[in-house]
């Protein structure tokens, strides 16, 4: 693979999907919207230079040091997973149709029942809306009644350069709060 892709390269990569980053006895599964054509074409979540994904999480403690896109199968061990509403690789995410992110909603739904994470930390509220049909939701942590399958939910700012009001240490204290949040529920589960 060539250190970066050309524009053939990248209109190829369109309609990929990335895998998804799973494990058991997760305490957090974050979702992006989709991946995008360069982590489509190298195939790892968050990977195009400039996306604030990996700095975040570093910044929120979730990871020991910055971690490269190529290393996401480290989370798992770390209780973090990755996933995406919707798993079809677009320029931008809002190349997709409302009926795709309320598809990928009820796949989501699907998945949380199967892997029964502690939280679901949503990685962008406008999708995180139209997916699941609430207009009102702000960043942060979501009403009891808005969990989805029984896992409660976050809604985080999405890490991409083209979401420009929110800077890389905003990102990375709303994913502290949902840390701290998860290892307080996690020790609450290991108590009870």
């Amino acid at each position: 693979m060539p250190a970066r892709p050309t524009r053939a390269d990248l209109v190829a990569a369109a309609d990929r999907t990335v895998p998804d980053v799973l494990g058991p006895d997760l305490d957090i599964l974050l979702c992006g919207i989709n991946p995008g054509l360069y982590s489509a074409w190298t195939g790892f979540h968050f990977a195009r230079p400039g996306n604030r994904f990996w700095p975040a999480l570093h910044a929120a403690g979730l990871t020991p040091r910055l971690l490269r896109p190529d290393e996401q199968d480290q989370l798992p061990a770390l209780g973090v997973g990755i996933t995406n509403l919707a798993a079809r690789a677009s320029a931008r995410a809002d190349e997709l149709a409302p009926a795709e992110l309320r598809e990928g909603g009820a796949v989501l739904a699907a998945l949380l029942e199967r892997h029964r994470p502690r939280t679901l930390g949503v990685l962008g509220v406008t999708a995180y809306r139209r997916a699941f049909g609430r207009p009102k939701a702000r960043i942060g942590r979501q009403d009891t009644e808005e969990a989805i399958s029984g896992v409660p939910v976050w809604v985080l700012p999405n890490p991409s350069g083209l979401n420009a009001h929110w800077t890389t240490t905003d990102i990375g204290d709303e994913l502290r709060r949902l840390h701290v949040w998860a290892r307080g529920a996690r020790a609450g589960r290991e108590a009870g």
